[in-house]
């Protein structure tokens, strides 16, 4: 092996092994295993959320693969319906171009051909992260084969009457000129104002004031809204007001929308350009007028004076009018949450329109009772409420998008509007005996990429075709997934994984948590806060870092911090941690349904376990170049207890797998591989090793060495899939293993590894033995290396049987001169003190260290740190401190002087013993 730990040459090197030799396909084997992968948009790159789920995935089904099982990992990307037209229509915008130069045909060709050039990037990032995905099965949702069910689904719905056209309120994006999903709006507090009108009562005896953050929307209200039991207006219900500069009479309604302590008490009500105001026109059958064109500008069903302008300069023309009627009652400076579209950056409307919609109600119930009755399971188990709440307050669906990438609504229409539905015009016009001289024209809609990714787990398997495939993994076994699209895509995958195949799409459900940065907040571009994974893994220098994190911006006043806080972070860039250190600081943070804090510190630690490991494998196979006889029994303590505590491991690792909970697992292997393997077990064989007396007992050891090592492997391999290759390769032979990849290699069994507890309770003591040398050492300011005399009082029988058996590991792992028992009461020369059990461990001070100049330099550090102590006092004391200054640095700071008076209080006590041997 190499002396030095390389993960770059090393992780794509396997790769390219793994991948050519088929080892991510499934195999025969009867029970199988299935996770299907949330498929990234085919435009983006992976970022920390992918990074992070795509390593819960993948070390679920590497563990379940070593279990024997068919296990599949279904890779694929969607075709990202907006994100990817946005790209393609600024590539043209760049040449000149604009699609509609192009005509649909040529530019739907177009972004074919981006998709070709572009598409590869997600695929190669799944690689560098060690997904082993079957790349034998790669879908993407625009794929012939997944079209074909879309169309098949559509068709089946709408003519069951769950697919229908009609006019509803939609989120729309004025710049992208199509309806958007709520999982495509993102809404943050902006400044703003809120302005008071006044609309006067018809009978002339007086006014209402209302009040709106949008004023221009007045224009198309159809009422003014009071709460039923308000006594102000109980006499003006059923009455009207006169809407001002439209010169409209509008009912004045009662409805319990209202809340009579905000305001005034009353509402303009705006069905045609407000979510709830459209309700509330439901309940009241209110007119609904539609004000703007699909720009945003204001449309003919205005007042003349209005017609035309944007909404911001009608918003304008609409206050200085009202003011200058008299009709102005006052203007508030006000904090708002402003709806934008997540691609465009633009203020998205309320916007009244004709749309297709999915009538999901009749769908809703059985999905419902699919999780009432344990046939999906949430983990955690309390998301599950969250999706009851959604599912029983479910709303239509609207399915259709204002655009030309993504799949063509399959409806067409006669110059007549009369339309038909089915797989292709050719079946339209045989289903419904068209003549073939009636011209037919498609709908130009596209569907909601949603529609097709609510298909992906039976669609990507063959379906509608009965396949091999669809029969040996669907239902698949668990779903990989944030809590925010619980909604969007795991709700609507249970509805058409029930309608269409027959069954749940998958039997488990696992919510993970979002990644935020190491203050917790959420990663974004505009916060300057964004990690690319692949950065962590193969390192990224300072400029182009910077550059990353500064081009593209939507808003670039922002470039200057944003640089600033970068090259303050990372003033030497990010250096190559790899893989496996990545992937291994994910699995110990992947707590369920918490959200994250990722601080690079770990990685970095992470790397240091994984050279942790690797000199631990040359060790082992510089001290056993040959394959020891399996005859030989290890009949030492370090080798009774090591194979115990292997066996205890492997239980806890399959436990913490079943329940989720890979940061248990990862803790787990951690702890054992750096603390009991490297740091004891280790140590404990180089005595053995180096006895040239006993060569039977040689031979066992070096077999638990490499046994335990290569079963270690395995138990790593699920999370850490390269290093331990790599180390495995070198083992196998040595441990006695077949076989030509870890990967398929069977996970351990604890039966091979019975509990010891005489062993582990021998090894305890034995530890408790060495640990208080060391804390004397460190107490003392002793050299590690230096030997130490030792003395003992209070020896039981028992504790003399264990000198006598251990006596050689304690002093290679103390550094111990000699061991000698006192007798009597006779007072000891001046000793530091450890205890163990009843037994005292004393350590004669006399020539080891010089006391005077031990108690000198134990005082300047106490004067050092009391001076901490009392300047952090006096910051906790201070009232604008602790009120003003952000609570995690309050936090800090309190934790700060705990840690200091714990220091203090040690300093105390070491001064006290050296000042009694004085």
């Amino acid at each position: 092996m190499d002396k030095a730990y390389q993960p770059a040459e090393i992780e794509r090197r396997l790769y390219a092994e793994w991948e050519a030799a088929g080892y991510f396909q499934p195999g025969d084997a009867t029970d199988t295993y299935c996770i299907m992968i949330p498929p990234p948009n085919v435009t983006g790159t992976l970022h920390m959320g992918h990074a992070f789920q795509h390593t819960i995935m993948d070390a679920l089904s590497r563990y379940q693969r070593m279990r024997g099982r068919a296990t599949l990992w279904q890779p694929g990307t969607d075709h990202a319906g907006i994100a990817t037209q946005m790209v393609v229509e600024r590539q043209l915008e760049a040449s000149g171009e604009h699609r509609l130069d192009l005509g649909r045909e040529k530019f739907i060709a177009r972004v074919w051909d981006w998709k070709h050039e572009s598409g590869g990037t997600i695929s190669k990032q799944m690689r560098r992260l060690g997904d082993s995905v079957d790349w034998t099965r790669e879908r993407f949702t625009m794929d012939e084969g997944l079209s074909k069910a879309v169309t098949q689904v559509f068709v089946q719905l709408y003519r069951e009457g769950l697919i229908y056209r009609g006019t509803r309120l939609v989120n729309w994006d004025p710049v992208l000129h199509t309806a958007v999903s709520d999982l495509e709006v993102v809404s943050a507090e902006e400044s703003g104002h809120l302005w008071r009108f006044r609309y006067p009562l018809t009978d002339g005896s007086g006014h209402l004031v209302v009040a709106t953050t949008r004023p221009e929307t007045m224009l198309g209200d159809t009422a003014v809204a009071v709460h039923p039991d308000d006594e102000r207006y109980q006499k003006l219900i059923g009455k009207t007001v006169t809407l001002p500069l439209a010169e409209r009479e509008i009912p004045i309604i009662a409805d319990n929308y209202v809340d009579p302590e905000f305001g005034t008490g009353c509402v303009k009500i705006t069905p045609a350009h407000d979510f709830n105001d459209y309700e509330v026109g439901q309940r009241h059958q209110l007119e609904q007028i539609n004000i703007l064109t699909i720009d945003a500008a204001l449309n003919d069903d205005v007042p003349a004076a209005y017609r035309g302008l944007d909404r911001y300069d009608a918003r304008k023309r609409v206050v200085a009018d009202l003011e200058a009627a008299g009709l102005l009652d006052g203007i508030d400076e006000h904090r708002l949450m402003v709806p934008r579209g997540d691609r465009s950056g633009a203020v998205v409307e309320p916007f009244l329109t004709d749309q297709w919609f999915v009538r999901v109600a009749p769908l809703a119930e059985p999905a419902i009772r699919a999780v009432e009755n344990g046939d999906i399971r949430f983990v955690p188990e309390n998301w599950s409420k969250t999706y009851y709440e959604w599912m029983r307050n479910i709303q239509d669906w609207c399915i259709s998008r204002q655009l030309w990438w993504g799949h063509r609504i399959p409806a067409w229409y006669d110059e007549a509007g009369q339309v038909y539905v089915g797989a292709d015009e050719a079946e339209v016009r045989e289903a419904n005996n068209l003549d073939e001289q009636l011209a037919l024209r498609q709908d130009d809609d596209v569907l909601d990429t949603w529609f097709s990714s609510a298909l992906w787990p039976f669609s990507t398997l063959g379906w509608p075709a009965q396949t091999d495939a669809l029969k040996a993994f669907y239902p698949s076994s668990v779903l990989v997934t944030g809590f925010d699209i619980i909604f969007f895509w795991v709700a609507r995958m249970i509805m058409m994984g029930l309608k269409f195949a027959g069954d749940v799409p998958f039997r488990e459900v696992y919510i993970t948590g979002l990644i935020r940065d190491q203050d917790g907040q959420k990663m974004s571009k505009s916060k300057g806060n964004i990690l690319d994974p692949l950065d962590l893994i193969d390192g990224c220098d300072l400029e182009t870092l910077v550059s990353k994190r500064t081009s593209g911006l939507m808003q670039p006043k922002l470039k200057p911090r944003i640089e600033k806080a970068t090259r303050k972070q990372f003033p030497n860039g990010i250096p190559e941690f790899g893989t496996d250190a990545l992937r291994f600081t994910f699995a110990r943070l992947a707590s369920t349904g918490r959200d994250i804090n990722f601080d690079l510190p770990r990685v970095e630690g992470y790397r240091n376990f994984c050279n942790k490991l690797w000199n631990a494998a040359r060790y082992v196979l510089m001290n056993v170049e040959a394959t020891p006889p399996d005859t030989a029994i290890d009949t030492t303590l370090p080798g009774r207890w090591i194979r115990s505590r292997l066996g205890k491991l492997i239980t806890d690792v399959h436990t913490q797998f079943a329940a989720y909970r890979l940061d248990l697992a990862a803790k787990a292997l951690y702890e054992f591989t750096w603390n009991e393997y490297c740091d004891w077990y280790l140590e404990l064989t180089k005595p053995i090793l180096q006895n040239d007396g006993d060569i039977a007992q040689q031979h066992a050891s070096r077999r638990t060495l490499v046994v335990v090592l290569e079963q270690l492997l395995r138990c790593l391999h699920p999370i850490m899939p390269f290093i331990t290759e790599e180390i495995w390769q070198k083992v196998a032979p040595v441990a006695g293993a077949s076989g030509d990849t870890i990967m398929l290699q069977a996970f351990p069994e604890n039966t091979a590894f019975p509990a010891d507890d005489a062993a582990e309770a021998e090894m305890a003591w034995l530890q408790g033995f060495v640990l208080g040398i060391r804390q004397i050492r460190g107490e003392m300011d002793i050299a590690p290396r230096r030997p130490l005399p030792v003395l003992l009082r209070s020896v039981a029988s028992q504790d003399k049987q264990r000198l006598a058996d251990h006596g050689r590991y304690l002093q290679s792992l103390a550094g111990l001169e000699k061991i000698d028992i006192l007798h009597g009461d006779g007072k000891p020369p001046p000793s530091a003190t450890a205890l163990l059990g009843d037994m005292q461990i004393l350590v004669p001070l006399e020539g080891v260290i010089d006391v005077a100049a031990e108690i000198s330099r134990l005082r300047r550090n106490h004067d050092r740190l009391s001076a901490d102590l009392e300047r952090s006092r006096n910051k906790l004391a201070n009232e604008r401190f602790v009120a003003n200054a952000p609570a995690d640095v309050v936090d800090k700071e309190r934790g700060r002087q705990a840690g200091l008076d714990k220091d203090l209080r040690r300093i105390d006590e070491q001064l006290a013993q050296l000042q009694a041997l004085q």
